[in-house]
């Protein structure tokens, strides 16, 4: 199957050099680009893409407005496309806040081409993209400035957790890929993908990249845990 893509970056050589990598592959197929976010969502409600890479600073609306657009859409729109946020630097709270909004990762901009291919087939086989050192960094330094975690709202959710449903969102919160998380917990990879699929369900959470903030902002995991 294709993965559809569009690509939304106000600078031009961006798109082309981007478009011109991924559509070398022969199971992606970019559909379309545009400058600014509001052309952004425009084109995504036409074009009805798999995978939005999505520029996080931009004239006219930022990537971060646009990614709340695409996926929260209003009413009679049924397209919700997997956003991922392309940024210049590795610690950017839009980026934080995009993935709160429900964004499937971020990847920075001068990241090797085999890691855009790859980043695209992850995000639409419907996964995140959560590089663990540098998605725990980015998360862990805005969870410590932001203000104490209000663990009465969280509690009853993080309740409804089996011990060891618990301690897999530790470990995805920490940045352990679901290899490592069957190694840590002596189990095998497919059961660890069972206990997240139950996590992301009873927390009602769209993914990884929000289990991993939920983690933060509950208090179950606090910025300088390892």
């Amino acid at each position: 199957m294709t993965t559809r893509v569009i690509i939304v970056d106000d600078q031009a050589m961006v798109r082309a050099g981007f478009a011109a990598l991924l559509t070398a592959q022969s199971d992606i197929d970019v559909v379309g680009d545009a400058a600014d976010g509001l052309r952004g969502v425009e084109l995504s409600r036409r074009t009805h893409p798999d995978v939005v890479l999505m520029d996080v600073r931009m004239p006219e609306m930022d990537g971060l407005e646009a990614a709340r657009q695409l996926l929260s859409p209003p009413p009679g729109v049924t397209h919700r496309p997997k956003v991922l946020m392309l940024t210049t630097f590795d610690v950017d709270d839009y980026v934080y806040e995009a993935l709160r909004a429900g964004a499937s990762g971020f990847l920075l901009k001068d990241a090797p081409p085999a890691d855009l291919i790859s980043a695209v087939r992850v995000v639409a086989a419907g996964e995140a993209l959560l590089a663990p050192s540098v998605t725990r960094r980015l998360i862990a330094d805005f969870a410590r400035q932001r203000p104490a975690p209000r663990k009465d709202r969280t509690a009853l959710r993080l309740n409804g957790l089996t011990p060891r449903e618990t301690e897999v969102l530790e470990l995805i919160a920490r940045g352990l890929s679901n290899q490592e998380i069957a190694a840590d917990l002596v189990l095998a990879e497919q059961t660890v993908k069972t206990h997240i699929g139950r996590v992301l369900a009873k927390l009602d959470l769209r993914d990884r990249a929000q289990a991993v903030i939920f983690a933060y902002e509950s208090g179950l995991v606090t910025p300088g845990d390892r």
